[in-house]
Protein backbone atom coordinates (compact mmCIF):
# COMPACT_ATOMS: atom_id res chain seq x y z
CA UNK A 1 0.00 0.00 0.00
CA UNK A 2 1.04 3.27 -0.82
CA UNK A 3 1.80 6.36 2.09
CA UNK A 4 2.27 9.95 1.62
CA UNK A 5 5.06 11.24 4.54
CA UNK A 6 4.07 14.56 4.98
CA UNK A 7 3.87 16.71 7.65
CA UNK A 8 0.40 17.72 8.14
CA UNK A 9 0.53 21.14 9.68
CA UNK A 10 3.52 22.49 6.82
CA UNK A 11 3.32 25.69 8.44
CA UNK A 12 4.36 24.73 11.50
CA UNK A 13 7.49 23.23 9.92
CA UNK A 14 8.01 26.77 7.73
CA UNK A 15 8.23 28.83 10.85
CA UNK A 16 11.20 26.46 11.83
CA UNK A 17 13.24 26.51 8.72
CA UNK A 18 12.69 30.02 8.12
CA UNK A 19 14.12 30.93 12.21
CA UNK A 20 17.08 29.38 11.72
CA UNK A 21 17.25 30.48 7.80
CA UNK A 22 17.38 34.31 9.42
CA UNK A 23 20.01 33.28 11.83
CA UNK A 24 22.08 32.12 9.29
CA UNK A 25 21.80 35.14 7.29
CA UNK A 26 22.44 37.77 10.35
CA UNK A 27 25.14 35.50 10.99
CA UNK A 28 26.71 35.83 7.09
CA UNK A 29 25.90 39.91 7.02
CA UNK A 30 27.72 40.35 10.54
CA UNK A 31 30.66 38.91 9.32
CA UNK A 32 30.47 39.97 5.37
CA UNK A 33 31.59 43.24 7.04
CA UNK A 34 34.85 42.08 8.10
CA UNK A 35 35.61 40.56 4.98
CA UNK A 36 38.17 42.89 3.05
CA UNK A 37 40.80 40.31 1.79
CA UNK A 38 40.94 37.38 -0.28
CA UNK A 39 42.25 35.54 2.70
CA UNK A 40 39.33 36.89 4.81
CA UNK A 41 37.05 35.40 1.68
CA UNK A 42 38.29 31.99 2.08
CA UNK A 43 39.98 31.22 5.00
CA UNK A 44 37.99 33.69 7.50
CA UNK A 45 41.72 35.25 8.15
CA UNK A 46 42.75 32.26 10.05
CA UNK A 47 41.93 33.45 12.83
CA UNK A 48 38.73 30.39 13.75
CA UNK A 49 39.50 28.68 17.41
CA UNK A 50 40.11 25.19 18.12
CA UNK A 51 36.62 24.19 19.63
CA UNK A 52 34.33 26.15 17.10
CA UNK A 53 36.20 25.07 13.99
CA UNK A 54 36.52 21.48 15.84
CA UNK A 55 32.28 21.92 15.37
CA UNK A 56 32.66 23.86 11.83
CA UNK A 57 35.11 20.83 10.49
CA UNK A 58 32.25 18.28 11.31
CA UNK A 59 29.74 20.13 10.01
CA UNK A 60 31.36 20.18 6.69
CA UNK A 61 31.56 16.58 7.04
CA UNK A 62 28.16 15.62 7.92
CA UNK A 63 26.17 16.65 4.74
CA UNK A 64 22.50 15.84 4.19
CA UNK A 65 23.86 11.84 3.78
CA UNK A 66 24.23 11.87 7.28
CA UNK A 67 20.44 11.97 7.32
CA UNK A 68 19.35 11.30 3.77
CA UNK A 69 21.39 9.11 1.88
CA UNK A 70 23.33 6.37 4.43
CA UNK A 71 20.21 5.42 5.99
CA UNK A 72 18.74 4.70 2.83
CA UNK A 73 21.65 2.72 1.85
CA UNK A 74 21.17 0.70 4.71
CA UNK A 75 17.54 0.35 4.15
CA UNK A 76 18.11 -1.06 0.67
CA UNK A 77 21.84 -2.56 0.90
CA UNK A 78 22.46 -3.04 4.47
CA UNK A 79 26.29 -1.84 3.47
CA UNK A 80 28.59 -2.35 5.52
CA UNK A 81 28.61 1.45 6.50
CA UNK A 82 31.06 0.79 10.09
CA UNK A 83 34.46 -0.23 7.62
CA UNK A 84 33.01 3.32 5.93
CA UNK A 85 32.84 5.38 8.93
CA UNK A 86 36.54 4.93 9.81
CA UNK A 87 37.66 5.55 6.44
CA UNK A 88 35.57 9.25 6.61
CA UNK A 89 36.19 10.19 10.34
CA UNK A 90 40.47 9.28 10.12
CA UNK A 91 39.96 11.90 7.01
CA UNK A 92 40.91 15.53 8.71
CA UNK A 93 43.30 13.63 11.00
CA UNK A 94 45.47 12.25 8.10
CA UNK A 95 44.80 15.64 6.19
CA UNK A 96 46.26 17.56 9.42
CA UNK A 97 49.25 14.72 9.61
CA UNK A 98 50.14 14.14 6.28
CA UNK A 99 50.29 17.50 4.74
CA UNK A 100 48.24 20.13 6.74
CA UNK A 101 50.43 21.59 9.07
CA UNK A 102 52.93 22.00 6.13
CA UNK A 103 50.75 23.46 3.86
CA UNK A 104 49.32 25.81 6.51
CA UNK A 105 53.54 26.63 7.60
CA UNK A 106 54.14 27.52 3.82
CA UNK A 107 50.76 30.04 3.67
CA UNK A 108 48.60 28.79 1.34
CA UNK A 109 44.79 28.58 0.94
CA UNK A 110 43.88 25.84 -0.64
CA UNK A 111 45.26 22.76 -1.96
CA UNK A 112 45.88 24.24 -5.10
CA UNK A 113 47.30 27.00 -4.35
CA UNK A 114 50.32 24.24 -2.71
CA UNK A 115 50.13 22.73 -6.62
CA UNK A 116 51.02 26.30 -8.04
CA UNK A 117 53.79 26.74 -5.94
CA UNK A 118 55.21 23.27 -6.43
CA UNK A 119 54.25 22.29 -9.93
CA UNK A 120 53.76 25.31 -11.84
CA UNK A 121 50.64 27.11 -13.49
CA UNK A 122 49.25 24.38 -15.79
CA UNK A 123 49.40 21.95 -13.38
CA UNK A 124 47.34 24.09 -11.04
CA UNK A 125 45.16 25.02 -13.87
CA UNK A 126 44.33 21.03 -14.48
CA UNK A 127 43.60 20.25 -10.96
CA UNK A 128 41.50 23.34 -10.15
CA UNK A 129 39.16 22.43 -12.83
CA UNK A 130 39.03 18.98 -11.64
CA UNK A 131 38.46 20.33 -7.82
CA UNK A 132 35.45 22.15 -9.30
CA UNK A 133 33.82 19.47 -10.75
CA UNK A 134 34.67 16.99 -7.37
CA UNK A 135 33.17 20.19 -5.53
CA UNK A 136 30.30 20.20 -7.69
CA UNK A 137 29.66 16.67 -7.88
CA UNK A 138 29.82 16.90 -3.75
CA UNK A 139 27.25 19.67 -3.71
CA UNK A 140 24.66 18.40 -5.74
CA UNK A 141 24.52 15.22 -3.29
CA UNK A 142 23.22 18.28 -1.04
CA UNK A 143 20.62 20.21 -3.41
CA UNK A 144 18.88 16.90 -3.78
CA UNK A 145 18.41 16.12 -0.48
CA UNK A 146 17.28 19.63 0.28
CA UNK A 147 14.80 19.50 -2.44
CA UNK A 148 13.53 16.20 -0.81
CA UNK A 149 13.49 18.11 2.50
CA UNK A 150 11.42 20.95 1.35
CA UNK A 151 9.34 18.15 -0.43
CA UNK A 152 8.80 16.58 3.06
CA UNK A 153 8.23 19.81 4.52
CA UNK A 154 5.93 22.00 2.43
CA UNK A 155 4.27 19.15 0.37
CA UNK A 156 5.78 21.22 -3.25
CA UNK A 157 7.44 19.21 -6.05
CA UNK A 158 10.88 18.31 -6.25
CA UNK A 159 11.70 21.14 -8.60
CA UNK A 160 10.25 23.29 -6.71
CA UNK A 161 11.90 23.01 -3.48
CA UNK A 162 15.46 22.31 -5.30
CA UNK A 163 15.02 25.98 -7.16
CA UNK A 164 13.76 27.57 -4.03
CA UNK A 165 15.44 26.40 -0.96
CA UNK A 166 18.65 26.19 -3.27
CA UNK A 167 19.03 29.77 -4.01
CA UNK A 168 17.86 30.59 -0.49
CA UNK A 169 21.01 28.64 0.68
CA UNK A 170 23.61 29.79 -2.38
CA UNK A 171 22.17 33.67 -1.12
CA UNK A 172 23.45 33.38 2.62
CA UNK A 173 26.64 31.43 1.35
CA UNK A 174 27.92 33.92 -0.77
CA UNK A 175 26.94 37.10 1.54
CA UNK A 176 28.85 35.29 4.55
CA UNK A 177 32.40 33.99 3.00
CA UNK A 178 34.55 31.85 4.93
CA UNK A 179 34.24 33.60 8.56
CA UNK A 180 30.01 33.68 7.84
CA UNK A 181 30.06 29.90 6.68
CA UNK A 182 32.44 28.70 9.41
CA UNK A 183 30.31 29.97 12.66
CA UNK A 184 27.18 28.91 10.60
CA UNK A 185 28.72 25.35 10.51
CA UNK A 186 29.71 25.51 14.15
CA UNK A 187 25.82 26.82 14.89
CA UNK A 188 24.74 23.86 12.44
CA UNK A 189 26.55 21.19 14.03
CA UNK A 190 24.86 21.65 17.27
CA UNK A 191 21.36 21.94 15.55
CA UNK A 192 22.41 18.12 13.62
CA UNK A 193 23.52 16.67 16.34
CA UNK A 194 20.42 17.36 18.88
CA UNK A 195 18.02 17.10 16.26
CA UNK A 196 19.38 13.90 14.74
CA UNK A 197 20.12 12.16 18.26
CA UNK A 198 17.26 13.19 20.65
CA UNK A 199 14.29 12.51 17.92
CA UNK A 200 15.95 9.06 17.49
CA UNK A 201 15.79 8.19 21.01
CA UNK A 202 12.20 8.95 21.17
CA UNK A 203 11.28 6.52 18.20
CA UNK A 204 13.54 4.14 19.51
CA UNK A 205 11.40 4.39 23.03
CA UNK A 206 8.33 4.45 20.66
CA UNK A 207 9.56 1.27 19.43
CA UNK A 208 9.99 -0.83 22.75
CA UNK A 209 13.90 0.00 22.58
CA UNK A 210 15.08 0.10 26.36
CA UNK A 211 18.80 2.32 24.85
CA UNK A 212 16.72 5.34 23.88
CA UNK A 213 18.62 7.18 26.33
CA UNK A 214 21.85 6.88 24.47
CA UNK A 215 20.63 6.34 20.35
CA UNK A 216 24.46 5.92 18.73
CA UNK A 217 25.18 2.25 20.96
CA UNK A 218 22.32 0.97 22.85
CA UNK A 219 20.25 -0.42 20.40
CA UNK A 220 21.12 -3.43 21.25
CA UNK A 221 18.00 -5.00 23.26
CA UNK A 222 16.10 -4.66 19.20
CA UNK A 223 18.50 -6.84 17.79
CA UNK A 224 17.03 -10.32 18.76
CA UNK A 225 13.38 -9.23 17.04
CA UNK A 226 15.47 -8.04 13.94
CA UNK A 227 17.02 -10.86 13.23
CA UNK A 228 14.03 -13.06 13.73
CA UNK A 229 12.21 -10.81 11.16
CA UNK A 230 15.22 -10.49 9.40
CA UNK A 231 18.16 -13.00 9.99
CA UNK A 232 20.64 -11.81 7.66
CA UNK A 233 20.62 -8.07 8.58
CA UNK A 234 24.32 -8.45 9.63
CA UNK A 235 25.70 -10.37 7.04
CA UNK A 236 27.45 -8.21 4.79
CA UNK A 237 27.68 -10.25 1.73
CA UNK A 238 30.47 -8.06 0.28
CA UNK A 239 33.75 -9.28 -1.10
CA UNK A 240 37.21 -8.23 0.87
CA UNK A 241 38.19 -6.05 -2.11
CA UNK A 242 35.47 -3.93 -1.77
CA UNK A 243 36.97 -2.86 2.01
CA UNK A 244 40.15 -3.01 0.78
CA UNK A 245 38.67 -0.96 -2.57
CA UNK A 246 37.09 1.76 0.21
CA UNK A 247 40.98 3.05 1.11
CA UNK A 248 41.36 4.28 -2.43
CA UNK A 249 38.01 5.69 -3.07
CA UNK A 250 37.12 7.11 0.13
CA UNK A 251 40.38 6.73 2.90
CA UNK A 252 42.90 8.83 -0.03
CA UNK A 253 39.57 10.57 -2.24
CA UNK A 254 39.22 12.33 1.24
CA UNK A 255 43.09 13.73 1.22
CA UNK A 256 42.30 15.77 -1.97
CA UNK A 257 38.92 17.37 -0.91
CA UNK A 258 39.19 21.07 -1.02
CA UNK A 259 36.61 22.07 1.94
CA UNK A 260 38.29 19.25 4.20
CA UNK A 261 42.08 21.10 3.84
CA UNK A 262 40.53 24.27 3.87
CA UNK A 263 39.07 23.85 7.51
CA UNK A 264 42.44 23.49 8.73
CA UNK A 265 43.81 26.47 6.73
CA UNK A 266 41.12 28.78 8.99
CA UNK A 267 42.40 27.97 12.12
CA UNK A 268 44.57 30.01 14.41
CA UNK A 269 47.89 27.93 14.81
CA UNK A 270 49.09 25.05 14.35
CA UNK A 271 48.29 23.78 17.60
CA UNK A 272 44.71 25.35 17.31
CA UNK A 273 44.51 23.14 14.04
CA UNK A 274 45.16 20.20 16.14
CA UNK A 275 43.02 20.60 18.53
CA UNK A 276 40.26 21.00 16.29
CA UNK A 277 40.98 17.73 14.90
CA UNK A 278 40.20 16.02 18.26
CA UNK A 279 36.62 17.58 18.58
CA UNK A 280 36.15 17.14 14.88
CA UNK A 281 36.45 13.22 15.56
CA UNK A 282 34.73 12.89 19.20
CA UNK A 283 31.65 15.08 17.37
CA UNK A 284 31.85 13.15 14.19
CA UNK A 285 31.96 9.47 14.92
CA UNK A 286 28.61 10.32 17.66
CA UNK A 287 26.68 11.50 14.95
CA UNK A 288 28.38 8.34 12.33
CA UNK A 289 27.07 6.18 15.78
CA UNK A 290 23.79 7.71 15.51
CA UNK A 291 23.16 7.34 11.42
CA UNK A 292 23.66 3.61 11.99
CA UNK A 293 21.18 3.46 14.36
CA UNK A 294 18.92 5.50 12.51
CA UNK A 295 19.21 2.95 9.31
CA UNK A 296 18.86 0.35 11.73
CA UNK A 297 15.88 1.64 13.30
CA UNK A 298 14.75 1.86 10.03
CA UNK A 299 14.99 -1.25 8.84
CA UNK A 300 13.60 -2.55 12.34
CA UNK A 301 10.40 -0.35 11.54
CA UNK A 302 9.66 -2.22 7.88
CA UNK A 303 10.55 -5.01 9.27
CA UNK A 304 8.84 -5.78 13.10
CA UNK A 305 6.00 -2.84 12.66
CA UNK A 306 4.96 -3.09 9.45
CA UNK A 307 6.09 0.54 8.14
CA UNK A 308 6.01 0.40 4.31
CA UNK A 309 8.50 2.99 2.60
CA UNK A 310 8.11 3.25 -1.53
CA UNK A 311 11.63 2.60 -2.84
CA UNK A 312 11.71 6.26 -4.35
CA UNK A 313 11.34 7.18 -0.66
CA UNK A 314 14.48 5.54 0.66
CA UNK A 315 16.48 8.82 1.08
CA UNK A 316 13.37 10.28 3.10
CA UNK A 317 13.54 7.74 6.19
CA UNK A 318 15.07 9.80 9.03
CA UNK A 319 11.90 12.32 7.91
CA UNK A 320 9.86 9.63 7.74
CA UNK A 321 10.50 7.74 11.27
CA UNK A 322 10.29 11.38 12.87
CA UNK A 323 6.57 11.47 11.35
CA UNK A 324 5.07 8.44 11.88
CA UNK A 325 6.73 7.91 15.41
CA UNK A 326 6.94 11.68 16.85
CA UNK A 327 4.88 14.32 17.20
CA UNK A 328 4.84 16.83 14.00
CA UNK A 329 6.57 19.88 15.96
CA UNK A 330 9.50 17.48 16.71
CA UNK A 331 9.51 16.29 12.79
CA UNK A 332 9.91 19.92 11.96
CA UNK A 333 12.72 20.46 14.04
CA UNK A 334 14.52 17.10 12.53
CA UNK A 335 13.36 18.72 9.05
CA UNK A 336 15.59 21.72 10.18
CA UNK A 337 18.40 19.60 10.92
CA UNK A 338 18.76 17.72 7.81
CA UNK A 339 18.52 21.42 5.82
CA UNK A 340 21.07 22.68 8.34
CA UNK A 341 23.36 19.38 7.27
CA UNK A 342 22.90 19.74 3.85
CA UNK A 343 23.84 23.79 4.20
CA UNK A 344 26.90 23.34 5.99
CA UNK A 345 28.37 21.16 3.39
CA UNK A 346 27.18 23.32 0.94
CA UNK A 347 29.04 25.96 2.60
CA UNK A 348 32.49 24.55 2.14
CA UNK A 349 31.64 22.87 -1.41
CA UNK A 350 30.57 26.43 -2.90
CA UNK A 351 33.78 28.72 -0.54
CA UNK A 352 35.96 25.76 -2.72
CA UNK A 353 34.39 26.82 -5.82
CA UNK A 354 34.94 30.15 -5.28
CA UNK A 355 38.31 29.80 -4.35
CA UNK A 356 39.43 27.59 -7.31
CA UNK A 357 37.79 29.55 -9.98
CA UNK A 358 38.74 33.11 -8.91
CA UNK A 359 42.13 32.16 -7.42
CA UNK A 360 43.55 29.30 -8.68
CA UNK A 361 42.06 30.08 -12.67
CA UNK A 362 41.53 33.44 -12.69
CA UNK A 363 43.76 34.97 -10.99
CA UNK A 364 46.73 33.07 -12.01
CA UNK A 365 45.94 33.97 -15.96
CA UNK A 366 45.74 37.78 -14.70
CA UNK A 367 47.60 38.31 -12.01
CA UNK A 368 47.17 42.05 -12.16
CA UNK A 369 43.70 41.66 -10.75
CA UNK A 370 42.93 43.98 -7.68
CA UNK A 371 42.45 42.60 -4.58
CA UNK A 372 38.94 44.28 -4.62
CA UNK A 373 38.62 42.81 -8.14
CA UNK A 374 39.29 39.29 -6.62
CA UNK A 375 37.06 39.36 -3.85
CA UNK A 376 34.43 40.41 -6.30
CA UNK A 377 35.52 37.46 -8.60
CA UNK A 378 35.21 34.85 -5.95
CA UNK A 379 31.47 36.37 -4.82
CA UNK A 380 30.42 35.56 -8.15
CA UNK A 381 32.14 32.00 -8.61
CA UNK A 382 30.63 30.80 -5.37
CA UNK A 383 27.45 32.18 -6.68
CA UNK A 384 27.62 30.48 -10.13
CA UNK A 385 29.03 27.01 -8.09
CA UNK A 386 25.65 27.23 -6.53
CA UNK A 387 23.38 27.76 -9.51
CA UNK A 388 25.39 25.15 -11.33
CA UNK A 389 24.93 22.30 -8.66
CA UNK A 390 20.91 23.41 -8.78
CA UNK A 391 20.85 22.36 -12.64
CA UNK A 392 22.41 19.45 -12.26
CA UNK A 393 20.15 18.59 -9.69
CA UNK A 394 17.07 18.49 -12.04
CA UNK A 395 17.74 14.81 -13.20
CA UNK A 396 19.43 13.52 -9.61
CA UNK A 397 20.66 9.69 -9.12
CA UNK A 398 19.15 7.14 -7.39
CA UNK A 399 20.63 7.80 -3.93
CA UNK A 400 22.18 11.12 -3.14
CA UNK A 401 25.48 9.45 -1.63
CA UNK A 402 26.28 8.67 -5.53
CA UNK A 403 27.18 11.32 -6.57
CA UNK A 404 29.13 12.55 -3.12
CA UNK A 405 31.54 9.30 -3.12
CA UNK A 406 31.99 10.18 -6.88
CA UNK A 407 33.53 13.23 -6.49
CA UNK A 408 35.82 11.21 -3.52
CA UNK A 409 37.22 8.95 -5.87
CA UNK A 410 37.81 11.88 -8.00
CA UNK A 411 39.48 14.11 -5.53
CA UNK A 412 41.78 11.00 -4.68
CA UNK A 413 43.09 10.08 -8.23
CA UNK A 414 43.53 13.82 -9.49
CA UNK A 415 44.37 16.07 -6.04
CA UNK A 416 45.66 13.62 -3.25
CA UNK A 417 48.70 11.83 -4.74
CA UNK A 418 50.03 15.29 -6.08
CA UNK A 419 49.91 16.80 -2.77
CA UNK A 420 51.22 13.81 -0.75
CA UNK A 421 54.21 12.90 -3.03
CA UNK A 422 54.53 16.57 -3.69
CA UNK A 423 55.19 17.49 0.41
CA UNK A 424 57.18 14.44 1.04
CA UNK A 425 59.30 13.55 -1.77
CA UNK A 426 61.57 16.06 -3.53
CA UNK A 427 61.48 14.24 -7.10
CA UNK A 428 58.15 14.60 -7.42
CA UNK A 429 58.26 17.57 -10.63
CA UNK A 430 55.66 19.40 -12.70
CA UNK A 431 55.73 16.73 -15.62
CA UNK A 432 54.68 14.17 -13.35
CA UNK A 433 52.16 16.07 -11.50
CA UNK A 434 50.06 17.22 -15.10
CA UNK A 435 50.32 13.18 -16.61
CA UNK A 436 49.27 11.63 -13.52
CA UNK A 437 46.16 14.67 -13.04
CA UNK A 438 45.29 14.10 -16.36
CA UNK A 439 45.17 10.46 -17.04
CA UNK A 440 44.23 9.51 -14.02
CA UNK A 441 41.16 11.47 -13.82
CA UNK A 442 40.70 10.56 -17.69
CA UNK A 443 40.31 7.02 -16.88
CA UNK A 444 38.86 7.27 -13.50
CA UNK A 445 35.80 8.88 -15.27
CA UNK A 446 35.31 6.73 -18.16
CA UNK A 447 35.61 3.79 -16.06
CA UNK A 448 32.26 5.59 -13.83
CA UNK A 449 29.21 4.33 -15.67
CA UNK A 450 27.97 7.38 -16.55
CA UNK A 451 30.45 8.08 -19.54
CA UNK A 452 31.49 4.39 -20.81
CA UNK A 453 29.48 1.52 -19.56
CA UNK A 454 31.26 -0.47 -21.12
CA UNK A 455 35.11 -0.44 -19.36
CA UNK A 456 33.31 -0.75 -15.61
CA UNK A 457 35.09 -3.39 -13.58
CA UNK A 458 32.16 -4.85 -11.79
CA UNK A 459 28.23 -6.10 -12.41
CA UNK A 460 27.55 -4.28 -8.54
CA UNK A 461 25.77 -0.86 -9.86
CA UNK A 462 26.25 1.37 -6.44
CA UNK A 463 29.66 0.10 -6.19
CA UNK A 464 30.55 1.27 -9.71
CA UNK A 465 28.36 4.67 -9.63
CA UNK A 466 29.91 5.76 -5.95
CA UNK A 467 33.32 5.12 -7.72
CA UNK A 468 34.46 2.84 -5.71
CA UNK A 469 35.76 -0.23 -8.03
CA UNK A 470 36.97 3.05 -10.47
CA UNK A 471 39.27 4.34 -7.74
CA UNK A 472 40.84 0.88 -6.60
CA UNK A 473 42.25 1.16 -10.20
CA UNK A 474 42.72 4.74 -11.19
CA UNK A 475 44.26 6.46 -7.69
CA UNK A 476 46.86 3.79 -8.14
CA UNK A 477 47.48 4.28 -11.53
CA UNK A 478 48.01 8.02 -10.77
CA UNK A 479 50.47 7.27 -8.41
CA UNK A 480 52.71 5.54 -10.84
CA UNK A 481 52.30 7.72 -13.54
CA UNK A 482 53.15 10.98 -11.02
CA UNK A 483 56.31 8.79 -9.74
CA UNK A 484 57.61 6.94 -12.80
CA UNK A 485 57.16 10.34 -15.31
CA UNK A 486 58.85 12.69 -12.20
CA UNK A 487 61.82 10.39 -11.87
CA UNK A 488 62.52 10.09 -16.06
CA UNK A 489 62.07 14.03 -16.48
CA UNK A 490 64.13 14.68 -13.46
CA UNK A 491 66.93 12.88 -15.40
CA UNK A 492 66.77 14.01 -19.06
CA UNK A 493 69.12 16.60 -20.00
CA UNK A 494 66.83 18.45 -22.37
CA UNK A 495 64.16 18.94 -19.67
CA UNK A 496 67.07 20.18 -17.01
CA UNK A 497 66.78 23.85 -17.86
CA UNK A 498 62.93 23.58 -17.44
CA UNK A 499 62.52 22.50 -13.91
CA UNK A 500 62.86 24.26 -10.96
CA UNK A 501 64.35 22.07 -9.26
CA UNK A 502 66.43 23.56 -6.19
CA UNK A 503 63.39 26.05 -5.58
CA UNK A 504 61.16 23.03 -5.41
CA UNK A 505 63.67 21.78 -2.70
CA UNK A 506 64.03 24.49 -0.60
CA UNK A 507 60.03 25.03 -0.75
CA UNK A 508 59.57 21.47 0.59
CA UNK A 509 62.62 21.79 3.42
CA UNK A 510 60.70 25.38 4.13
CA UNK A 511 57.38 23.97 4.54
CA UNK A 512 59.03 20.90 7.07
CA UNK A 513 60.11 23.60 9.41
CA UNK A 514 63.90 23.27 8.61
CA UNK A 515 66.18 26.28 7.75
CA UNK A 516 68.75 24.75 5.67
CA UNK A 517 68.87 22.59 2.69
CA UNK A 518 70.14 19.18 2.58
CA UNK A 519 70.03 16.50 -0.20
CA UNK A 520 69.15 13.31 1.70
CA UNK A 521 65.95 15.12 3.50
CA UNK A 522 63.00 13.50 1.92
CA UNK A 523 64.56 12.39 -1.20
CA UNK A 524 64.52 8.35 -0.42
CA UNK A 525 64.02 6.01 -3.11
CA UNK A 526 62.72 3.22 -0.56
CA UNK A 527 59.22 5.41 -0.11
CA UNK A 528 58.76 5.71 -3.97
CA UNK A 529 59.67 2.06 -4.78
CA UNK A 530 57.15 0.68 -2.10
CA UNK A 531 54.31 3.08 -3.27
CA UNK A 532 55.19 1.77 -6.58
CA UNK A 533 54.81 -1.94 -5.68
CA UNK A 534 51.66 -1.13 -3.22
CA UNK A 535 50.45 0.91 -6.67
CA UNK A 536 51.03 -1.73 -9.02
CA UNK A 537 49.68 -4.75 -6.95
CA UNK A 538 46.33 -3.05 -5.94
CA UNK A 539 46.14 -1.73 -9.58
CA UNK A 540 45.93 -5.01 -11.10
CA UNK A 541 44.06 -6.95 -8.30
CA UNK A 542 41.21 -4.01 -9.21
CA UNK A 543 40.81 -6.01 -12.79
CA UNK A 544 40.49 -9.25 -11.56
CA UNK A 545 36.71 -10.35 -11.04
CA UNK A 546 35.23 -8.88 -7.69
CA UNK A 547 32.96 -11.84 -7.10
CA UNK A 548 29.61 -9.56 -6.39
Amino acid sequence: MEETYQLSNPVLGIVVVLVTFVLFYVVSYVSNRKQTTVGDLYIAGGKVGAFTNGLAMSSSYMSLATFLGITALILELQMPLIILWIQLIVAIPLITIIYGTSLRRMGVTSPTHFIRERYGVKACIIAAVFMIIVSIMYALGQMIGVAAAFETLLGVPYIAGLFVGGLIIVGYITIGGMSGATTNAAIQMVIIALMFIIPLGAIMKALGGSGWFFPPLLYSDMVPAMLEAFPSFFDYEFPTKWFIALIPAITIGALGLPHLAMRVYTSSSLRSARSAMVWYAFVTGLVFSATYAMGFVGVYATETQGLFIEAGDADRLTMILNIVYNPEWVAALVIAGAIAAGVSTLSGNLLSIGALLSQDIIATLKPELTEKAKVRMGYLAIFLGGVASILLGINPPEFLTISIFWAFGLAGVTIAPLIIMGVWWKETNRYGAIAASSIGGIVYILLSPFVAPSLVLTDHGVTNEMGISGAMFAVPLSFIILIVVSYVTNRMPSLADKLTTKEDHELIERIHGWKDVQAYRYNSKLGPVIALVLSFAVGIWALFPWGM
